[in-house]
């Protein structure tokens, strides 16, 4: 059994099957692989970039903002709602 791993250094050594970024001091080409799973990552993306992804950003900006700041907005929450019941008109 060969334990021996080729030096990703080494001129001489291929490249690993999957995506390389280096071309090991030779032509950069891509595989048809890497070609074929770069085409697939654009399409995601292109079908990412719609409204909704764009809400779904927001919204966990929104989140991420409210909560590292819990004990804060939930006193800022309860005064704006204790606010707006004491304006009410008794009714």
């Amino acid at each position: 059994m060969n334990t021996h791993s080729p030096d990703p250094f080494n001129e001489s050594s291929p490249a690993s099957s999957g995506w390389s970024t280096s071309s090991f001091g030779h032509a950069a080409i891509a595989s048809p692989a890497e070609l074929s799973e770069l085409g697939a990552h654009l399409r995601i993306c292109s079908c990412a970039s719609g409204h909704l992804f764009a809400l779904k950003c927001g919204s966990e900006a929104v989140h991420g903002f409210l909560a590292g700041r819990i004990v804060t907005t939930l006193v800022v929450a309860s005064s704006v709602i204790g606010a707006v019941a004491m304006a009410l008109p008794a009714g």
